[in-house]
């Protein structure tokens, strides 16, 4: 609360916001303040101090004084039984109990390969197919689970991959996608029971970390980030912070691979390296989070070596790898 409130002590200066949602102006009793408490006591801000003089500038009416006082009193007592701020919130138990079941899903399926990738590519377009090939041959190689947002583009690529390889899927979806799966929870042909539809971003990225750390040896896990747009690099600079801060691998390592097909992430690593010659990033920081691989025989050939996979098992099935021109994933 103290905290919280830090940041409102210079509400009442310049425009006054609007009010918050479920709160009618008659509510907000003083103009000068928000709802939350303040940290300091009401006669510090409208005073010189406890028992000080009163400072130059300040309201020049005692009786404008000592209303605004009261009105401060009212509102950190009001602050304080959380009248004004309504009955307490439901979504943090919410949240928790979504977590639960994003856990629970896991558990029943297995940790596996997950899948970080736009909505918004087309099946038509080259990068849609290597994605469906290289989750095919990933599953195959590391005998897992594949793992997705449940949602259209890429996401549905490395499904159809795991699909052809025969091996479990698992799903957690989000039920608001940048793409063409908006209008509703469910997928358009996974079983019910292979997917899980999240209302909460927060409980969704817990499930999908979850799917990827290993607990034991004998899970064989990875990231795969594949090109995409604001959600895409929303997770994937997520997964980075975790690697970096040790709290993912920090026991057993986990693969991230940054698949950067066509060139699509030259400039984001350009940026990176920019980062570093700035000093915001330390040398060789980046390179040692993740593994960027241009084509899917790099990527397999890096799990492959990552966890023992015998020469005699690498029996990969990919298309010959072409350069493509840079194709939008509009006009595919």
């Amino acid at each position: 609360m103290e905290a919280a409130a830090a940041s409102s002590v210079g509400a009442g200066v310049g425009p006054q916001p609007r009010p918050p949602l479920g709160f009618g102006h008659s509510q907000l009793r003083s103009p000068i303040c928000s709802c939350l408490r303040t940290p300091w006591p009401a006669s510090r801000l409208l005073c010189g101090g406890e028992g000080g003089a009163r400072p130059r500038g300040a309201i020049a009416a005692a009786s404008g004084d000592q209303r605004r006082q009261q009105q401060l009193g009212e509102l950190e007592a009001e602050a304080e039984a959380g009248s004004v701020l309504g009955p307490s919130r439901s979504s943090p138990r919410e949240v928790r109990e979504e977590m639960a079941r994003c856990f629970d899903l896991v558990r029943r399926l297995g940790r596996g390969a997950v899948y970080l990738g736009s909505s918004r590519v087309p099946p038509t377009h080259p990068h849609f197919l290597q994605t469906t090939e290289l989750a095919r041959e990933i599953a195959r190689l590391l005998d897992c689970t594949t793992w997705t947002g449940a949602g259209p583009g890429l996401m549905d690529a490395a499904i159809q991959g795991a699909l052809e390889a025969d091996k479990p899927i698992g799903g957690l979806k989000i039920a608001k996608e940048a793409g063409e799966w908006t209008s509703s929870g469910f997928h358009p042909y996974l079983p019910s029971e292979t997917y899980l539809t999240c209302r909460f971003f927060s409980a969704r990225k817990h499930g999908l970390v979850d799917a990827a750390v290993r607990s034991s040896t004998a899970d064989r896990t990875a990231v795969i980030a594949l090109p995409g747009g604001i959600g895409t690099l929303d997770e994937l600079f997520e997964i980075m912070a975790l690697v970096q801060l040790e709290r993912i691998g920090s026991t057993l390592p986990v693969p991230f691979l940054l698949l950067n097909y066509d060139s699509y992430y030259s400039k984001l690593l350009d940026f990176l390296n920019d980062c570093q010659d700035w000093g915001t990033v330390a040398p060789g920081e980046v390179a040692a989070l993740w593994k960027v691989c241009d084509g899917n025989y790099e990527a397999l050939e890096y799990l492959a070596e990552f966890y023992d996979v015998p020469a005699a098992k690498r029996n990969y099935q990919i298309s010959p790898p072409l350069k493509q021109h840079r194709t939008s994933y509009a006009t595919s």
